[in-house]
């Protein structure tokens, strides 16, 4: 449902009679496509007014506001929902109407590839688990890219724990590389680095060369706004708000470059999805939803255990899983060979962190500041450190089985 601000449609037009400049401070993780027409015709209808954008991604964006907002930020703009949730918790954000965050536009996940580079794409989640992608899809990291996280969350929420654990594990058998932010895997799509990107919709739509299919279910999740405290500019952060929610903001959702969908849900009845079918789908029926206080509970534990298991291990489990396979086309294996071989995929295979575990620990602290952020209390650095113990030990357990094929 589209959040209607309190203020007169008047409020981000009457530029003309303001008679002091005035500067307004973003920070985004949103890529410059999205930001600068809004920009652009704000400064437009106010032409004593000045927009200034920091581009960060979501995480040293939160570390930038968990260090009490400085520099005097106005708003915090995403694609992230549960990264408002935390800036919520940790009272970073000023509510507008009683409202600390507003959704702008939705959005969901899926994957890309160039078009004509692949006669049959995937046709499923379960269809990027195949061999034949061996070394050819990409992906953001997560503890550096808020809609990468959205995916594993995805994942975790839709299938389970357990079992989405097992997945992200086995899809990892794929990865080409982990990219340091979400725009990574489309400029790597585009540069041939690998031939499949894991992303998120408007990312890929919004480029003429990239197709893009929508991973069943279709969870829609809410790119949201919000007004920080401490902004150098309280008033002007409102007007803005408004323009993005106004009839006129939401329609620049719809221009080519941007091709994201409307939180207005009168605008988005008059359009057709019928080139995604699945999203039409979604948008009517809700398939599924996404729950961003659970993904905010846990925000820094599942971006640390993707990085423990995954990241960090990236070559190592990529040689071993080259290997397993290649053992898996000899003509013939002895049975023990087999046994062993089934237990290294097992051993590949298996989060032995609980959602139990993750749930009776502290919720997750705002990100520090840095490259990554780093844990801040005592409990967490010890989590971390026996989750990359396991991490070790499951991986060496896996290299243990192979050698002893053939001996």
């Amino acid at each position: 449902m589209c959040i209607t601000l309190a203020l007169s449609s008047a409020a981000y037009t009457q530029g003309n009679s303001v008679t002091q400049d005035r500067t307004l401070r973003i920070l985004t993780s949103m890529s410059e496509r999205v930001f600068a027409p809004y920009v652009q015709r704000f400064e437009a209808l106010n032409p004593h007014t000045k927009v200034l954008v920091l581009n960060k991604n979501t995480n040293h964006a939160l570390g930038e506001i968990s260090l009490g907002n400085k520099r005097g930020f106005d708003l915090f703009w995403a694609s992230s929902p549960e990264a408002f949730d935390m800036l919520e918790t940790f009272d970073h954000l000023a509510p507008i109407e009683g409202e600390t965050h507003h959704a702008f536009a939705l959005s969901s996940l899926g994957w890309s590839w160039r078009k004509g580079n692949m006669d049959v794409p995937p046709q499923s989640w379960n269809d990027l688990l195949d061999e034949k992608y061996e070394g050819r899809i990409g992906i953001a990291r997560p503890s550096r890219s808020g809609t990468t996280h959205l995916l594993l969350e995805q994942f975790l929420q839709d299938r389970g724990w357990e079992e989405g654990w097992e997945y992200l594990l086995a899809l990892s058998s794929n990865f080409a590389t982990i990219t340091s932010r979400s725009f990574g895997v489309i400029d790597g799509l585009k540069s041939g680095r690998f031939d499949i990107g894991l992303s998120i919709d408007f990312l890929a739509i919004s480029e003429p060369d990239i197709a893009f299919r929508y991973g069943r279910p279709v969870m829609l999740v809410p790119a949201r706004i919000a007004k920080l405290r401490n902004g150098a500019a309280p008033a002007l952060a409102e007007e803005f708000v408004a323009f993005v929610l106004s009839r006129e903001g939401q329609q620049i959702l719809l221009s080519p470059d941007l091709n994201r969908i409307p939180i207005d849900k009168e605008l988005r009845q008059t359009l057709s999805y019928s080139s995604y079918p699945s999203l039409e789908a979604a948008l009517k029926l809700s398939w599924a939803s996404y729950d961003p206080n659970t993904a905010a509970r846990r925000y820094w534990m599942v971006n640390e255990i993707f990085d423990q298991f995954v990241t960090n291990q990236f070559s190592r489990r990529r040689t071993v899983w080259h290997k397993i396979r290649s053992l898996e086309k000899r003509l013939k294996l002895d049975n023990k060979s087999m046994q062993s071989l089934n237990r290294a995929k097992t051993f590949l295979l298996t989060m032995p962190i609980s959602e139990h575990q993750i749930a009776t620990m502290q919720p997750s602290p705002m990100p520090g500041p840095g490259a990554r952020y780093a844990p801040n209390t005592a409990e967490q650095k010890v989590f971390q450190q026996n989750w990359q113990r396991q991490a070790d030990e499951l991986l060496a357990q896996a290299e243990n089985e192979l050698r002893n094929i053939g001996q």
